[in-house]
């Protein structure tokens, strides 16, 4: 049997404010939501017709944390990771979700009110990667998988 490929590329804008916390584990992520712009052809007009995605993106570590203090809703972000299924169960009815957990995040574009050419996390200049560290997490086990860490 083949192995398989989880690798998701985004680049899109916060649609809010970074959100960080600690789990239970002591180990900071920060969640971040991002809007992807994608463009279908409408058929029988042939007119070209715009939507976004919405996406969840965690973060995990130092990383996290200087997405936190640097990024703000509205900046525009590159993200590598992979995506993560979740299940749990909330007032009697099971839910699930699909999010992307960040291997690594590029800052592009200006800060809010900035020029264009500024810092970012790590003395980075806009539009480098910030070296990702999760402090020896693994993401796929007990740590990140609790449902009292999820958030909703």
């Amino acid at each position: 049997m083949a192995g398989s490929i989880n690798r998701v590329v985004l680049v899109g804008n916060l649609t809010r404010d970074p959100e960080p916390r600690q789990l239970p584990s002591g180990t900071s992520v920060c969640s971040l939501g991002i809007a992807v712009n994608d463009r279908i052809k409408d058929k029988t007009t042939g007119e070209w017709t715009e939507y976004a995605n919405f996406i969840d993106v965690d973060v995990f570590g130092a990383q996290g944390e200087s997405c936190a203090r640097f990024l703000s809703k509205g900046r525009q972000v590159a993200i590598e990771g992979k995506l993560r299924w979740r299940s749990w169960e909330k007032d009697g009815q099971k839910r699930s979700k699909v999010s992307v957990v960040a291997d690594n995040v590029q800052f592009i574009g200006p800060r809010e009110g900035g020029s264009g050419g500024g810092e970012s996390a790590g003395g980075a200049r806009s539009g480098e990667s910030v070296p990702f560290n999760d402090g020896g997490l693994d993401v796929a086990g007990e740590d990140f998988a609790r449902d009292d860490d999820i958030p909703f």
